[in-house]
């Protein structure tokens, strides 16, 4: 049960150990670190939110929790307890991670940023390509975590329930995300632009399926993590046009509303992150439903939509499937 607990947090979590460089060519390019514009509010948020992660999450020191998280810590992870003493408990039962530096966190987000009472952040994993051990990709995992009172109160992130996690007390929040301070009444010309040219992209362009909105407002050296996707604008529109739904012709009228609306936006400077809850069966009980949290976060440059993260990876090739 023990080993079975560590590979499911593996996955569940980023964990502050840092993840060795492979030495194999990568079919998606890694991600340039980058900082978000903040306040001076929003930067104390952002790096007390960094401390915490270096010393309770990688350094394992349980006994300083306290000094970081509210005591009724709303957690949003399914494989994890919600609650300060869940937290804690957790991590405890994991090995801790072999660090050269406890001062340091070892495992920096490759992208991160805080608007309004919450702070985002972006890691990054190299792994083996499972199609072709030869190659390695990259993929992306995301964090949010809402402050209240100068500690963490609430969090987000990207994992999926894990098969052995069993029945899971989840976090309830006492209001949707979207209500708490996001800084939407605080919009600069930018992040207005920001947040126009990314309802474009994940609104009138994915949902609405008006995949020619791309020749206007996406760069055509377009970065994309997303592994499964290829590079550019023209491999955008070209994955994206065989998606059902999306093909030539399927276009709908576009409309104001969201058809699935994110339960959160943030629009930090040229970045856009946004977040939507998703419900699939437990792996554990096909009978019942759990949620997760899927992310999409753009960047935009020179008006144009620039770069793209999200959480997706590769998933192995069916069993005989060449067969």
């Amino acid at each position: 049960m023990k080993s079975s607990r560590t590979k499911l947090f593996a996955c569940a979590l980023v964990l502050a150990a840092g993840v060795a460089r492979l030495s194999a060519e990568s079919i998606n390019p890694p991600t340039t670190a980058q900082t978000a514009p903040m306040s001076k509010q929003e930067k104390k948020n952002l790096d007390m939110v960094l401390e915490w992660w270096r010393v309770v999450i990688q350094n394992r020191q349980m006994d300083q929790a306290g000094k970081y998280q509210a005591e009724d810590y709303i957690q949003h992870n399914p494989n994890v307890p919600t609650g300060r003493a869940g937290f804690v408990a957790f991590f405890s039962k994991l090995p801790k991670p072999n660090v050269a530096d406890p001062g340091k966190l070892a495992n920096q987000p490759v992208v991160k940023g805080a608007k309004g009472d919450f702070v985002w952040l972006i890691f990054e994993t190299e792994s083996k390509d499972p199609r072709d051990p030869s190659k390695t990709y990259h993929s992306n995992s995301f964090d949010v975590l809402r402050i209240q009172n100068g500690k963490v109160q609430e969090h987000w992130d990207s994992a999926q329930k894990m098969p052995g996690t069993g029945n899971i007390p989840t976090g309830v929040s006492p209001k949707p995300p979207s209500e708490w301070n996001t800084g939407a009444d605080k919009l600069s010309k930018q992040e207005k632009e920001t947040l126009a040219l990314a309802t474009e992209e994940l609104k009138d362009m994915l949902q609405y399926g008006h995949l020619e909105l791309a020749d206007k407002t996406m760069d055509p050296g377009y970065i994309q993590h997303n592994p499964n996707v290829p590079q550019g604008r023209d491999g955008f529109k070209a994955f994206m046009s065989r998606i059902p739904g999306r093909g030539p012709g399927d276009a709908k009228e576009i409309k104001p509303e969201w058809p699935n609306a994110p339960v959160l936006t943030l629009i930090n400077g040229p970045y856009s992150l946004m977040m939507w809850d998703r419900t699939v069966k437990d792996p554990d009980d096909p009978s019942k439903m759990y949620k997760w949290n899927h992310y999409d976060v753009v960047r935009m440059e020179n008006g144009h939509i620039k770069e793209h993260w999200d959480e997706a990876r590769i998933n192995p090739p069916a069993p005989n499937a060449n067969k």
